[in-house]
């Protein structure tokens, strides 16, 4: 079984990586209890799928979760892992 996690590890990527037009699904967000109830509130939690509008660099990434847009930093961006 712990053969298993380690491949679906290996499968995700951080957010940060994504590229405008793609569609990922979010697995984790390693991060505090804070951020991670923040970005809850927000529809960013596991299982989601999230819709890339923007992964403008250096600038804010922007997404669409839900039918609604959230921006997110580029630090918070790579603490969002996704497949």
């Amino acid at each position: 079984m712990s053969q298993s996690i380690g491949v679906q590890e290996k499968q995700t990527r951080p957010l940060s990586t994504a590229k405008a037009g793609e569609r990922v699904r979010l697995v984790r967000i390693d991060a505090g209890r804070g951020l991670n109830n923040r970005l809850a509130s927000m529809g960013l939690v596991p299982n989601a799928e999230l819709r890339v509008v923007s992964n403008g660099h250096p600038g804010p990434f922007v997404l669409i979760v839900k039918e609604a847009k959230v921006v997110l930093g580029r630090g918070v961006a790579q603490k969002i892992l996704v497949k």
